[in-house]
């Protein structure tokens, strides 16, 4: 598959872009300005759709965006297994008279020699495959990428013998694991079936009943045909790119057959709401959720969300002391809890959780505590000097989030998946800018006004119900 030829560029080539010092006038002119590196250029190649973003350096990154995760899995464990074989084992041309371990063997060797990095993840909504490179590597690397989407081979013996005990130990992890077990649940109890199913199947999910080499094939002809695919670039020069996609890429399915192994179909998101309980000896851990907002460039997305779970915060940003959120003043008592707000943002929809972990009675007085702090904000009892806190910190976030050139990979190409606007890291930190302490205050307002999910696991008879807590469920 992989032409020997693409060893052979390794001629120096002139970055696209000089780093230059740029004339700031004040600190919040130059944290709103939208810095033309960090921007998405956005095109098609051969079909597929591709953004990249021309950030000066000796380094890129690309990654395959497969809008095939658990959501749209047609039974448990398929995202996790399809992750796990991605740059396993192909049926490139050059390869097909190797045994199967050389072949894995191969592509482990050529990445190597090549100084790069290869992995694989999987979030509720997509499977994310990523190539880390010496800029001058990129066709290599595109090559790389169109094999594993289009020649992976699903060997039974490698599903038996590797990815299943790899899956099993995952789902042992996440037993251990009381605070992710409850996310999974508060997910499960916002949105029931798609956004709800789990990242990775419980111990108790009967996925082998499922998962056959010839059921995950055909799932992944799905998974990785061009319509459900985006590719994503920082690095790069984007004409090169565009060029290297459009000739590895070409041969790509522009959609999968269908079948009883097919991809879920998109419905939109819905929110529920309710109450789980989840008796565990493995620890405690709550869960508080609210519908929050969707992904930036989406009808739904919110700024106000990522500014309040600054405020609610519970982990300090500075060493040595318990830092200015709310939560952290609020559970300054309980050495023995860990407290976390966030705004989980997805493609129609988003979820806003509150997560405290620990020893059971403090946790159980901690939440009490972390639902006054909400309601604390709603009231408007907090000063305008801990909305400028939270603002800028959030504002913050998403800057030095730029500085990484794998920022915005997946949340770009799920995006283009679904019809909305890149993440455009400037335009974001422009519209933190703009929330209101009004707007803050209604966003709480609204949260302890709608329908909560609360997920508990642990010490069933000392963690609280969501009644006790004074929420609606």
């Amino acid at each position: 598959m992989l032409s020997r030829s693409t060893f052979s560029r390794n001629a120096p080539r002139a970055l696209q872009k000089q780093c230059s010092a740029a004339g700031v006038n004040s600190r919040r002119s130059m944290a709103s300005t939208a810095t033309p590196g960090l921007q998405y250029d956005v095109t098609e190649a051969a079909g597929v759709k591709l953004a990249n973003r021309e950030v000066a350096g000796p380094t890129a990154t690309l990654a395959l965006v497969a809008k095939a995760g658990p959501r749209y899995q047609p039974f448990p464990g398929f995202s996790d297994a399809l992750e796990q074989f991605a740059f396993k084992v192909s049926l490139g041309i050059q390869c097909q008279l190797l045994p199967a371990p050389d072949r894995s063997l191969r592509i482990n060797r050529e990445v190597e020699l090549l100084g790069g990095e290869v992995s694989s993840t999987h979030s509720r909504e997509n499977v994310v495959l990523k190539a880390k490179f010496l800029s001058n590597d990129l066709p290599y690397f595109a090559e790389l990428l169109a094999e594993v989407a289009s020649q992976s081979k699903y060997a039974a013996h490698e599903l038996n013998e590797v990815v299943i005990k790899h899956l099993k130990l995952r789902q042992q992890a996440l037993a251990a694991d009381p605070e992710q077990q409850a996310v999974d649940a508060a997910n499960a109890l916002a949105f029931h079936r798609g956004l709800g199913e789990s990242i990775t199947p419980s111990t108790t999910a009967p996925f082998e009943k499922y998962l056959s080499a010839e059921a995950l094939a055909a799932y992944a002809q799905q998974a990785y045909a061009k319509s459900n695919i985006a590719l994503v670039g920082s690095g790069s020069n984007s004409a090169d790119l565009s060029k290297w996609v459009g000739e590895f890429f070409k041969g790509l399915p522009s959609s999968g057959s269908a079948g009883q192994y097919q991809l879920q179909p998109h419905v939109a998101s819905k929110y529920y709401g309710g109450e789980q309980r989840i008796s565990s000896k493995a620890g405690n851990a709550v869960v508080i959720a609210f519908p929050g907002s969707s992904a930036f460039g989406t009808s739904g997305y919110k700024p106000e969300s990522s500014v309040l779970a600054a405020l609610l915060g519970g982990e300090s940003t500075i060493k040595w002391t318990p830092g200015f959120s709310l939560l952290a003043q609020a559970t300054q008592g309980f050495s023995q809890v860990r407290a976390s707000t966030k705004s989980v943002t997805y493609s129609d929809a988003g979820l806003f959780t509150i997560s405290l972990s620990g020893k059971a009675d403090q946790v159980a007085s901690a939440a009490k505590n972390a639902v006054d702090a909400l309601k604390k904000v709603a009231a408007g009892e907090v000063t305008n000097e801990d909305i400028k806190k939270a603002t800028a910190l959030a504002k913050f976030r998403a800057l030095e989030s730029a500085q990484s050139l794998e920022t915005g990979l997946e949340a770009t190409g799920s995006a283009l998946l679904n019809g909305g606007k890149p993440y455009q890291i400037g335009e974001i930190a422009q519209s933190i800018d703009a929330v209101t302490e009004a707007q803050v205050k209604d966003a709480a307002k609204n949260f302890l006004s709608s329908k909560a999910s609360v997920a508990s696991v642990g010490d069933l008879f000392q963690l609280p119900y969501g009644e006790d807590l004074g929420l609606t469920v």
